[in-house]
C-alpha cells in the first residue's frame, strides 16, 4: 500500500488510487480491511474531509438504563463505563469499541434506521441516552420517544469539514483512476463542492442518500452499497480496483 506523495519526484504510481476522505484513523481502519495483495497494488491518498473534535461536556449517566452509540466517536467521548450499562450500537467497529470500554455492547444493525427498528422491536428498559455528533441525519432520540421508548440525545463531539490543499487536489487529478468511498451525505456534499469534477473518479456511496449528493459531478462510475456498512464498502472497493486495474485474485474483506 502506498500513501501517495504530495510533492517531489516519486516512482511511477500504480494505475488505481484509493482516495480516503474519512478522518485518518477511520480511513486506516477501513484500508486494513482490504486484501493485502490489493493494498500492495493501489495508491492510497489520505485526504480527510472531516475532523472529529470531542467537546468538553460532562455526561451524566445516572437515571439511564442504556446508551446508544452510532459511531466509535461517541464511545470515545463516553470513555470507560462507570457501570456496565447496555450499549446499543450501529456497526461492528462501534460495537467493538463499546465492548472494549466496558459497556454491555450489542450490535443492532449497520445503520441508524436498523438500530431504531431493532430497539422498537425488542423494547429494552428505558430511558436511553444517545451520544452523538453535532451533525446527524434524523433524530434517533425523538423517533424512539415517539415510539414509546423514552430517549434523550446529547452532542459530545464536533464534525468540522476540511478541504484538501491545492497540491493534494492536483495529485488526485493526476491519477488515472481514483476510487472514492463516501460514507455520509455531509461529506459527499462537501466533496462535490471541491471542484474535483473529473472523469477519473469511481465513486462508491454508502447509501442512496450519500449518492444523491454527488450525482451532479462528472465521474467514471457511481455505485451504491447494497448494505450501509464498512464491510460491504470494502468489498466494493476491492471489486472496483480489480475491474479498473485488471488485478486477479484476492478474497473478500473479512
Amino acid at each position: 500500500m502506498t500513501d501517495a506523495p504530495v510533492s517531489g519526484t516519486a516512482a511511477k504510481a500504480p494505475m488505481v488510487a484509493l482516495l480516503m476522505t474519512r478522518p485518518r484513523q477511520a480511513s486506516q481502519h477501513f484500508v486494513a480491511q482490504l486484501p493485502l495483495e490489493l493494498q500492495a497494488q493501489i495508491t492510497v491518498i489520505y485526504a480527510p474531509l472531516m475532523q472529529i473534535t470531542p467537546l468538553n461536556t460532562e455526561i451524566d449517566f445516572q437515571g439511564y438504563t442504556g446508551l446508544i452509540f452510532t459511531s466509535a466517536n461517541g464511545v470515545a467521548a463516553a470513555g470507560e463505563a462507570p457501570v456496565p450499562l447496555p450499549a446499543f450500537c450501529v456497526g461492528q467497529r462501534t460495537t467493538a469499541a463499546a465492548e472494549q470500554a466496558g459497556w454491555q455492547a450489542q450490535l443492532c444493525g449497520g445503520s441508524a434506521t436498523e438500530l431504531v427498528t431493532y430497539l422498537c422491536k425488542v423494547k429494552p428498559a428505558a430511558p436511553l441516552l444517545h451520544l452523538h455528533g453535532r451533525h446527524t441525519r434524523g433524530d434517533i432520540a425523538q423517533t424512539l420517544t415517539a415510539a414509546g421508548l423514552p430517549c434523550e440525545g446529547q452532542v459530545v463531539y464536533e464534525q468540522q469539514l476540511l478541504s484538501p490543499s491545492g497540491e493534494m487536489k492536483q495529485k488526485i487529478i493526476e491519477q488515472t483512476s481514483v476510487i472514492v468511498p463516501l460514507f455520509s451525505p455531509r461529506t459527499a456534499r462537501h466533496f462535490a463542492s471541491l471542484g474535483l469534477d473529473q472523469v477519473n473518479l469511481s465513486l462508491i456511496a454508502l447509501s442512496q442518500a450519500v449518492a444523491a449528493e454527488v450525482k451532479g459531478l462528472h465521474y467514471k462510475d457511481l455505485q451504491v452499497s447494497k448494505t450501509p456498512d464498512a464491510r460491504n464498502m470494502a468489498v466494493m472497493v476491492r471489486d472496483a480496483a480489480v475491474r479498473l486495474a485488471h488485478l486477479e485474485g484476492g478474497n473478500p474483506a473479512q
